[in-house]
């Protein structure tokens, strides 16, 4: 899937446990960037113990001087209709490192993953404002439907679900 990455100033591969404070930093990063920073309540602590549960799987980008310049976070979903399928949660690259081929990179490398769990779609969301996230994922080939709405409900709305008035 990928072309020659003998020749590239970073390395892609699966995030390790010691990799979990860089992660949490590009998760802080990304969060930051689409102007929502105080909505990340995960602490590095939480993510690694997640992490060591298997509740997703992290692949890095590392640079020269061994940085963590990319990752993806990505886990298994089930489709009713197709069975398994996999579902990429965020793929972030630092500023300094955006434009190099990071994200194509590791984008291949969770595409590649997919298809050695056996999924059936690779899966993923965009923000309409992000203009480029979206061009960079329409380069890549994706189609984009905006015919989904995302339906969401926070710890507190769990919490508060059966003391709510029934209709």
């Amino acid at each position: 899937m990928s072309a020659d990455s003998s020749h590239r100033p970073f390395q892609v591969r699966a995030g390790s446990p010691s990799d979990m404070p860089a992660v949490h930093a590009l998760i802080v990063e990304l969060a930051t960037y689409e102007k929502s920073p105080a909505e990340v309540t995960l602490t590095v602590s939480q993510l690694a113990a997640d992490a060591r549960e298997g509740c997703f799987e992290v692949t890095v980008a590392e640079g020269p001087q061994g940085q963590i310049v990319g990752m993806a976070l990505h886990h298994l979903r089930y489709s009713t209709w197709k069975g398994r399928t996999w579902y990429l949660e965020d793929l972030v690259v630092t500023e300094p490192w955006r434009g190099k081929g990071v994200g194509r990179a590791l984008f291949e490398a969770v595409a590649q993953h997919a298809l050695e769990r056996d999924a059936q779609r690779l899966e993923w969301q965009v923000l309409d404002w992000n203009a480029p996230a979206i061009g960079f994922y329409e380069r890549l080939g994706a189609s984009l439907d905006g015919s989904w709405m995302n339906g969401r409900w926070t710890r507190q709305d769990l919490e508060t679900f059966e003391s709510q008035p029934r209709p």
